[in-house]
């Protein structure tokens, strides 16, 4: 699972199938901001709870117009 790229943030997936958790992690410029945690079931999180988390963050976060 690749890297995600919205609204000049930077989303990378990391997870554990044995624990069934994974992180999402948030660069902007190259600078971490934050990790967003979360569950999930099966082999790989589901590209669609991927897509969620990434448009909750940006809804509460300020865009780069520019890299949209």
């Amino acid at each position: 699972m690749g890297a995600i790229e919205q609204g000049g943030y930077r989303f990378e997936v990391e997870y554990s199938v044995l624990l069934q958790r994974g992180g999402l992690h948030v660069y902007k410029d190259g600078e971490f901001i934050q990790e967003i945690e979360f569950a999930f079931e099966g082999e790989a999180p589901d590209p669609e709870q991927l897509e969620s988390l990434v448009n909750s963050f940006l809804e509460t976060h300020p865009h780069d117009e520019l890299s949209i």
